[in-house]
């Protein structure tokens, strides 16, 4: 029987990331991992979809090119070549990071848990034809799209944020079925590349966890674009007909298309049985503290699998305080506690046009705060943004009127997704109004909007009428 101080089940961004740090720790560790390394977000998720972001993003500026002065005739989009390079990306890093593994030579078990067992002061991991035996878990088994009682994926009509990463082929169209982040950023991409699409939500606005008003930008600008919206609505049934899918609505309108995405969810992932202990749920995920303990003593639980944050750096930041806890008890020593602010992680949605948001939005902050400051700044005004031909958004910026605390922030526009982080940056280290008076905004940058947004909270943005 192979013994280790910790192991690690689940190889994702949460997973991975712990196995690193703790062989950093000196820390004997295994994973276990029934596919590759990197999990969901940089095999399936996260990484090859903005690899297919980066080329809507340029097919739309070629499309759109004679506004620069440049005239560029027929053009085409090859998508097996798109798909390829996709491949290659998510190779080249996943590849990276199971070299990083190899020459720190930390163990993986490409092999399913079936069952955790304790015994004594140790935990038994059981898979198909082995026993490893662990003195701590990390449990790290991300989660799994959801799908509708009326609508299942199928892998070729109904398809999940998954497969249709494997689709090879261009449909002519294309409906998602929720207006989430993912179905969003699903819409916005293959509509760029030339497909016909729609979004049904059954909530009454796309992101509608997002801020109202970048909510209802990104509705504009969507329908500027030609893709349809139908809210308020759900589907009641789809059935394959001669020329594809058709799906009957709830509002009485039926919609005839080549495929369905189903994007309304994600659900955390464990379904492995357990012997001589419990783990407390709150639904279908495993609660835990602000260590990411759990309530079985040597058990940790990080990722989506917590449901605390459905992000990959949200299950990264937990692994490094998880690992940190890990060191502290089997190392003995004394390092930093960092309790993680869920309410300060940044969201990214990488639609045309990109959103970045953290912390709490101008409606959320009213209901807690007797006093608030709201700055708003349009990209319009933006000499970079001018520069750059794209000015459609805004940075909108929450304070607290009496501490002048930084409650939290939302963009829409050009590299939001970029952009977000320098408010992360300053929320993380509780700078307040007054200090960002004291920082100098390069210019001409997109970033000097989040400056006059600042300002304008108090109604002293230059460049604001």
């Amino acid at each position: 029987m192979k013994k280790f101080d910790v192991a690690v089940i689940g190889g994702g961004p949460g997973g991975y990331v712990a196995a690193i740090r703790l062989n950093q720790y000196k820390i004997n560790t295994v994973v276990f991992e029934r596919e590759r390394i990197g999990g969901v977000c940089l095999n399936h998720g996260c990484v090859p979809t903005k690899s297919l972001v980066k080329v809507a993003e340029v097919y739309d500026e070629f499309q759109s090119s004679k506004k620069f002065g440049i005239s560029v005739e027929n053009i085409s989009l090859d998508y097996q070549k798109v798909w390829q390079r996709k491949n290659e990306i998510v190779e080249q890093l996943v590849s990276g990071v199971e070299f990083i593994f190899q020459k720190r030579k930390i163990p993986v078990q490409k092999e399913t848990v079936n069952k955790i067992s304790k015994e004594d002061e140790h935990f038994l991991i059981h898979t198909e034809d082995q026993v490893y035996q662990a003195k701590i878990l990390i449990i790290a088994t991300g989660s799994s799209w959801k799908e509708l009682p009326n609508i299942k994926t199928d892998n070729e009509n109904v398809l999940s944020s998954r497969s249709i990463l494997q689709m090879q082929k261009l449909p002519k169209k294309l409906v998602v079925i929720g207006g989430g982040v993912i179905g969003c950023e699903f819409a916005s991409i293959y509509h760029r590349m030339g497909v016909k699409v729609e979004i049904v939500e059954f909530l009454p606005a796309l992101l509608n966890n997002e801020d109202k008003e970048v909510s209802r930008r990104l509705q504009m600008a969507m329908k500027r674009t030609g893709i349809k919206i139908h809210l308020k609505t759900s589907v009641q049934r789809w059935q394959k007909i001669k020329d594809g899918i058709q799906l009957e609505l709830s509002n009485g309108k039926k919609l005839t298309t080549e495929k369905v995405l189903l994007s309304v969810g994600r659900k955390p992932i464990f379904d492995i049985k357990t012997e001589n202990f419990n783990l407390i749920f709150d639904r279908e995920a495993i609660l835990i503290d602000d260590q990411m303990r759990t309530n079985m003593q040597n058990i940790y639980a990080i990722g989506d699998v917590t449901a605390k944050s459905m992000l990959a750096h949200t299950a990264s930041k937990q692994a490094i305080l998880a690992c940190d806890d890990i060191y502290r008890k089997l190392k003995e020593k004394q390092i930093e506690t960092v309790h993680l602010d869920y309410h300060n992680i940044p969201n990214c949605t990488f639609t045309k046009p990109e959103i970045g948001s953290i912390g709490l939005t101008e409606d959320q902050a009213k209901k807690i705060y007797q006093k608030i400051l709201v700055g708003k700044f349009p990209f319009a005004a933006n000499g970079k943004a001018l520069g750059m031909s794209d000015t459609f958004g805004f940075v909108k910026t929450v304070i607290n009127a009496e501490t002048k605390e930084i409650l939290g922030a939302q963009i829409i526009g050009p590299q939001a997704t970029e952009l977000i982080a320098q408010i992360a940056a300053l929320m993380g280290s509780k700078a307040k109004l007054d200090d960002i008076k004291k920082i100098v905004f390069a210019h001409p940058t997109l970033s000097e909007t989040i400056m006059e947004a600042f300002e304008d909270a108090e109604n002293l943005a230059i460049h604001k009428l």
